[in-house]
């Protein structure tokens, strides 16, 4: 039985919530986009960090070879993604000016756009045409074009999210979500089931009475937890956090974030996602008696 007496973070998901898996997209996200060796060493060595902190000093002047990169090469796929997928996962860990943020999530989201055009030009201009008008065009895509689609969505999303007040900014949600949606049917394993993730998230925030469908949001995270065979802790935090959190399940939402707690991070390609996710387990679970007295 829901209790609709609180539900988390509304209309719109939390910038702290997504940062979470974030990192997880620089290792394929960069490294197997960037085809130098040591910018392929540099990603690896981004997401195999257990300080967050070595992270957020060194990680501008890799942007800033992305950028150049790009500019070089305007057209080349590889790089928009990787020039994307850093711009969202530097504003979604470390960037606290808002100003900041938007110039960032907008760089993202039209490197991710102009990937995505590049590589299926059906989908050029999709950012003004309609939710109806998008759905063929998803439909028609094939399995190669799994990375630019969810680079495009990820990017979309935490672009949405730097403008929750805006409800036109809002209303690209659906296509957010049919974007995702997308990419389960093209492959449900793509990195480690990160679509079931986000899908997860925006599926619990609201209770059904408001549009929600917490009980999709469950099935996601438990496919996202199993299809990462358990290292993907940021997806237990978002289960417990959005999923146990909105039912009232204190006992669901303690045993996660206690599996959480006790596990190794260490896990390749994981470790500073799961770091971070570490640290959110730790402050939700302080939280948790005041919160479910409530």
């Amino acid at each position: 039985m829901l209790h609709t007496g609180r539900h988390p973070d509304l209309p719109i998901f939390t910038l702290r919530a997504l940062l979470l898996s974030l990192p997880l997209l620089l290792l394929s996200g960069c490294a197997s986009m960037l085809a130098d060796g040591m910018s392929d060493g540099l990603a690896q060595a981004i997401v195999d960090q257990d300080d967050p902190q070595t992270v957020r000093d060194g990680a501008p002047a890799f942007l800033l070879m992305v950028d150049g990169m790009i500019a070089g090469s305007p057209g080349d796929t590889g790089l928009l993604m990787a020039g994307a997928r850093l711009n969202v996962a530097y504003a979604a860990m470390f960037v606290d000016d808002p100003a900041r943020a938007l110039r960032m999530t907008d760089k993202a989201r039209g490197y991710a756009l102009h990937a995505l055009c590049k590589s299926a030009t059906d989908t050029c201009g999709i950012a003004t045409r309609s939710h109806e008008a998008l759905l063929p065009l998803l439909e028609g895509l094939a399995d190669d074009r799994v990375d630019p689609l969810f680079t495009a969505a990820t990017a979309w999303l935490l672009w949405i999210q730097q403008r929750s007040e805006d409800w036109a900014a809002i209303a690209d949600l659906p296509k957010v979500e049919a974007m995702l949606d997308r990419v389960l049917s093209l492959d449900e394993g793509y990195e480690q089931g990160q679509a079931h993730y986000y899908l997860g998230i925006l599926r619990s925030l609201r209770p059904p009475s408001l549009g929600g469908n917490p009980e999709q949001g469950r099935n996601h995270f438990e496919r996202a937890i199993a299809l990462s065979s358990g290292h993907n802790l940021a997806a237990k935090v978002a289960y417990a956090r959005y999923y146990a959190r909105l039912t009232y399940e204190q006992a669901l939402h303690d045993r996660l974030l206690n599996e959480v707690i006790a596990s190794d991070p260490h896990i390749p390609g994981l470790t500073l996602s799961n770091v971070l996710a570490q640290r959110e387990a730790r402050e939700l679970l302080a939280s948790s008696a005041d919160y479910f007295m409530e």
